[in-house]
């Protein structure tokens, strides 16, 4: 039985993102870890069950070179769709995808992820 589910993003600027992801978003801060040379690993729920782990992509290149360059593509589904759409300045087209309406946006490093109605 799966209870949880977190993907770790790698990323310029973890305190810019941990922001990006409470403002659009609204994710809380459920953990904050220090890591060795100040780096640090800051955890976000989004949902009961999912959470964003945003790591340092500076520290991840020195610690984890393998996977540095990783960016999970990702899908959200939300209530909010349209909410969510006006509120986000950086939210591209609503598009209809195989029947479910859909719009992309880019963080803070340009990584383009999905919102879909849901």
């Amino acid at each position: 039985m799966q209870n949880k589910v977190r993907i770790m993003l790698y990323v310029s600027d973890v305190m810019q993102h941990a922001m990006f992801w409470q403002e659009n978003f609204q994710a809380d801060i459920v953990e904050e870890i220090d890591l060795q040379e100040g780096y640090k690993n800051i955890v976000l729920g989004l949902a009961p069950t999912i959470e964003l782990s945003l790591f340092d992509k500076a520290f991840i290149t020195k610690y984890s070179p393998e996977v540095a360059d990783n960016v999970p593509s990702l899908m959200l589904y939300r209530t909010d769709f349209f909410e969510l759409h006006e509120r986000m300045a950086q939210a591209m087209e609503i598009v209809e995808v195989n029947g479910t309406q859909t719009f992309a946006f880019p963080d803070p490093d340009g990584h383009y992820f999905v919102v879909a109605k849901g």
